[in-house]
């Protein structure tokens, strides 16, 4: 009798134990960020959907000369504590007769020069101020996980004190995010920020972690029980990462935010479905514009329709520069 109770306890063990650590290995592979980044990121890339989407692989040439051109900069190092303890880093590059300042929030295990490659010296030249933050986990920023946002909001707003703090001309502050950093800025809206933050920009920004990763799980891995993987995932998040993938959601912070927003996404987009931005717009109760560029994969709507993008995001700054919030 009590052979069979132990080999009972111990298929029950080794059952509970097989069903945790798919989820262990989708953490892993998605919130914890590891020490040696560069192989991690490697193997991120090599992923079909991630590396088709990446500008990279249609517009190598305009994405490396963006590159070369932000590493050429003379930038100002600046760093904060996150509310966590977390010392982050951030680059600086002030413009000759300044209009504005812009934040630049990066994309999911992304880099503040990748993302904004393309786009980066244009806004310079047409005098904004740039502060080009590391996201935790992200090139000289320290951090272990990687939230979707659930944490990043959070690091938006310190930076955005950070800058109102060395506004001394009063200049209009706008958050430009890319990706999950898109959705970092559209939580963050949600929250109390300085007066001087005029509008937002979110291209191809994703409108929660869960409905995220239900996209990856389904359409990139074909997993079945999605439903099983959220939640072990999500009780890992919340023992080791210290969140919920609740708090990584869009939603609210929409209906809350009064700041003028203007998205872009990319309608081939298949690393973040342009579903993600079409609920972010229909939420969002402040005033808004939905640019919507039908060639463009991830992040690409720059690259496939330049002038046109170009074109909203002056217009987005002329309406709003010198509007009170």
């Amino acid at each position: 009798m009590k052979k069979t109770k132990f080999e009972i306890l111990g298929i029950a063990a080794a059952a509970a134990g097989s069903f945790m650590a798919f989820g262990w290995s989708f953490f892993e592979m998605t919130v914890h960020c590891r020490k040696d980044r560069r192989q991690v990121k490697k193997q991120w890339f090599s992923l079909s959907h991630a590396k088709i989407n990446h500008p990279r692989h249609k517009f190598e040439k305009e994405y490396e000369e963006g590159k070369a051109w932000c590493r050429a900069q003379r930038m100002q190092d600046c760093y904060i504590c996150s509310r966590d303890g977390l010392r982050l880093h951030a680059g600086y590059l002030p413009a000759e007769n300044a209009e504005r300042t812009v934040l630049l929030s990066h994309g999911y295990k992304g880099s503040n020069f990748g993302d904004f490659a393309y786009i980066a010296q244009f806004l310079h030249e047409h005098h904004c101020n740039l502060l080009f933050i590391d996201q935790r986990c992200c090139g000289e920023s320290e951090g272990e996980f990687i939230t979707f946002g659930a944490k990043e909001q959070q690091d938006v707003q310190e930076w955005t004190w950070y800058l109102a703090k060395r506004n001394k001309e009063k200049l209009p502050i706008y958050l430009y995010g890319e990706s999950m950093g898109a959705t970092s800025v559209l939580i963050a809206s949600g929250h109390n920020l300085p007066r001087g933050v005029k509008g937002l920009i979110a291209d191809c920004g994703f409108s929660s972690m869960k409905g995220q990763i239900q996209d990856m799980a389904a359409n990139w891995f074909h997993l079945k029980w999605v439903g099983l993987l959220l939640f072990r995932l999500n009780l890992f998040c919340r023992i080791l990462a210290g969140f919920r993938m609740k708090d990584a959601d869009t939603t609210d912070a929409m209906k809350k935010n009064n700041r003028p927003v203007l998205f872009f996404h990319g309608m081939k987009d298949t690393y973040v479905m342009p579903e993600n931005t079409l609920h972010n717009y229909s939420v969002c109760r402040a005033p808004k514009e939905l640019v919507l560029v039908p060639e463009a994969r991830h992040l690409c709507s720059a690259y496939e329709a330049p002038e046109l993008y170009r074109r909203k995001i002056l217009e987005f700054f002329q309406k709003y520069d010198k509007t009170p919030v």
